[in-house]
C-alpha cells in the first residue's frame, strides 16, 4: 500500500513539474522513483523515506546545476544585464567624489561612476563593469 503512495507522489511532482517547467519538482520525483522501486523490493518505510530523501538531495545537489547550465545556454542578455562589458564613451568627466559624469552607450547617455575612485576624462573609451541602480559603473579601456 505505501508503494501506492510513492507512485502516487511521483505522478504529482511530474505533472507539478510539467505545469512549471522550471526543473524544480523533477529531482524529487527522483527520488519518489527510487523509494517506490525499495518499497516494491520490501523495504521499511523508514528506509524507503530515507532512500526518497537522500536520492532527492544528491540529484538537486549533482544534477541541477549540470542541466540549468545546459538550459540557459542559448538564453539571451536583456536590458541592463546586456550592457556589462560593452565600450562606452565619456561624454562628461567621471569624478564619483563630485558625483558626475555620463557615458554614451549603444548611441544611450547612461550616468556613470568609476569603478576605482579615478578621474575620467572626456572622450575616454571605458568599458562597463556593471550597473548600479542607474549608473554604468565603469573602468577605461585598457
Amino acid at each position: 500500500m505505501i508503494s501506492l503512495g510513492w507512485l502516487i507522489l511521483l505522478g504529482i511532482l511530474l505533472i507539478i513539474e510539467i505545469i512549471t517547467l522550471g526543473l524544480t519538482t523533477i529531482w524529487f520525483a527522483g527520488g519518489a522513483l527510487i523509494a517506490f522501486l525499495v518499497a516494491i523490493l520490501g523495504g521499511a518505510v523508514w528506509l524507503q523515506v530515507v532512500v526518497f530523501l537522500a536520492v532527492s538531495i544528491l540529484l538537486l545537489l549533482f544534477t541541477r546545476p549540470i542541466a540549468m547550465k545546459y538550459m540557459n545556454k542559448n538564453v539571451q542578455k536583456t536590458n541592463v544585464d546586456s550592457l556589462k562589458g560593452e565600450k562606452a564613451v565619456v561624454i562628461q568627466t567621471i569624478d564619483n567624489l563630485k558625483g558626475t559624469g555620463q557615458v554614451v552607450i549603444r548611441g544611450m547617455e547612461w550616468s556613470a561612476k568609476a569603478r576605482e575612485d579615478k578621474i575620467i576624462k572626456e572622450g575616454t573609451v571605458v568599458k562597463v563593469i556593471t550597473v548600479e541602480g542607474v549608473k554604468a559603473v565603469v573602468e577605461e579601456e585598457k
